[in-house]
């Protein structure tokens, strides 16, 4: 879904508004596999997926890669540690699909959110969404079996299985390769 179209689900927005916010994001189109951000990066971007998948990841003491979130299409992804804390983030952003990618440099979109006041409802939407699917995503981890975890997966990304190698499901799901395929045959 385009990003104005997104945003207008989510609150109301003018005719201008929606022209500026047009204009303000870049508008790119990415092959599979491009790695928009490598870890320890300092991005100052807010990137919103139109059309796609990615995920972040971060790579191990070891050198495992790990993936630590997916992003479906209508989504937005920043780089918390790097915007807010002035560190570099620990994590890279790799799209799994070829992707429709708009951004903006978060100073931008403060700027515009600043002028209209009704966006800061939608940030404050946008913020709790990804505190709950964090905290979610924590207490599966501690609470749930791996089965149960593959489940819940699933059950919020239905077409992940397609989209995503199980790799990447694996390393999300905290479990080896191996231990996923035998989940996945036991369905």
């Amino acid at each position: 879904m385009e990003l104005t179209a997104y945003l207008k689900q989510l609150v109301d927005i003018s005719p201008e508004l929606e022209h500026e916010l047009d204009g303000a994001f870049a508008r790119d189109v990415f092959p599979k596999r491009h790695k928009l951000l490598l870890p320890d990066n300092t991005s100052q971007k807010v990137y919103f997926f139109e059309k796609g998948l990615a995920r972040t990841y971060y790579i191990r003491h070891d050198g495992k890669d790990i993936t630590h979130h997916f992003f479906l299409m209508n989504s937005f992804s920043v780089g918390i540690e790097t915007v807010f804390y002035g560190r570099p983030s620990p994590y890279g952003l790799e799209l799994l699909e070829k992707s429709v990618v708009r951004s903006i440099n978060y100073t931008d979109l403060e700027k515009i959110i600043d002028q209209h006041h009704n966006l800061e409802k939608l940030m404050r939407t946008v913020l709790i969404e990804t505190l709950k699917t964090f905290s979610d995503r924590l207490s599966a981890l501690q609470f749930q079996s791996a089965q149960e975890r593959y489940n819940t997966l699933l059950a919020q990304y239905p077409s992940i299985l397609q989209q995503a190698p199980l790799g990447h499901i694996a390393s999300y799901l905290g479990i080896t390769q191996q231990t996923l395929s035998v989940i996945r045959a036991q369905r």
